[in-house]
């Protein structure tokens, strides 16, 4: 078993763009989200579903940290940028797992994975 220590949250944010009357002009607003949300905030992320819809996103991102307290703190002001930034369409889904909860989920699958 990994004796090492750790914390991952990964977050499912679902975005609506009210305003955006054409894929191109969602495009030019997720991709100033992503942008920041990787700069100013340190989530990896990732647009995963709706890449057709002109005012619908879903992007996935993760964090880590070496505490869950200091991890929840990073995902709270990941999501009071977001409500601060997309009032009228952000929702995340917040998940949380230990090293040694990855270790075990991971181990099932075998050398191969």
């Amino acid at each position: 078993m990994s004796s090492e220590s750790g914390y991952v949250a990964v977050l499912v944010i679902h975005l609506h763009f009210p305003e955006a009357g054409s894929l191109k002009s969602k495009r030019k607003e997720l991709s100033s989200i992503k942008a920041q949300l990787h700069g100013r905030l340190g989530l990896t992320v990732s647009e995963t579903d709706h890449a057709d819809k002109w005012q619908r996103a879903t992007l996935t991102g993760a964090l880590t940290g070496g505490s869950l307290a200091a991890l929840s703190a990073s995902v709270a002001r990941v999501e009071r940028w977001l409500d601060g930034r997309c009032p009228d369409g952000a929702r995340v889904e917040r998940l949380f797992a230990s090293v040694e909860d990855l270790h075990d989920v991971f181990s099932r699958f075998g050398p191969e994975g």
